[in-house]
């Protein structure tokens, strides 16, 4: 008998299984299933800097637990990482780190933009020089979460988001235009 659960990840898997009498054969396209991997294998990087990092926290802990969706085993070296969420404020002498956070990882690489400080600058732009006016001055960013800060659920909904991306075997500029 198979049950709903075993149903839902027959769909999201891509390919077909063919029964036979000594188990089964599975077709599908090679990309196809690299991008499932993937999109279902992503090892996070924090760079948290300011108060959204007690959100991205909070995500990781037993009320949101993002290790159910494929998400939980957070790295602190960056060659170890795929997905970088930059979580907070960047300054101007953080810049040149994160820039080499981002190279040192390996392709291919993603990013998320937490809060409206990492998306723009934050209100602090306004008032001060040393304050970068968003991380996309910086890296390419695949998905932003806007929100100041923004609640853990708008985090993992940003996680599923970059997920789909990837599993569409989508490049960063395809992604661009596709929103």
């Amino acid at each position: 008998m198979i049950t709903s659960d075993q149903q839902v990840n027959k769909a999201s898997f891509p390919g077909q299984v063919h029964e036979t009498p000594g188990g089964g054969i599975v077709t599908s396209k090679l990309d196809d299933v690299i991008n499932w991997a993937r999109s279902n294998s992503l090892w996070p990087l924090t760079f948290a800097t300011s108060c959204c990092g007690i959100e991205l926290m909070s995500v990781a802990g037993a009320k949101y637990d993002f290790s159910r969706f494929g998400f939980e085993v957070a790295r602190a070296t960056p060659r170890q990482a795929d997905v970088i969420i930059i979580a907070g404020t960047i300054v101007n002498k953080m810049a040149p780190v994160l820039k080499r956070l981002y190279d040192q990882m390996a392709d291919p690489k993603y990013v998320i933009a937490m809060g409206a400080c990492a998306i723009s600058g934050g209100p602090f732009f306004y008032n001060t020089y040393s304050v970068v006016k968003g991380a996309d001055h910086v890296i390419p960013v695949d998905v932003y979460i806007a929100g100041c800060p923004p609640r853990p659920e708008a985090l993992l909904n940003a996680l599923i988001t970059l997920q789909e991306k990837i599993k569409s075997g989508a490049t960063r500029e395809q992604m661009k235009l596709n929103g």
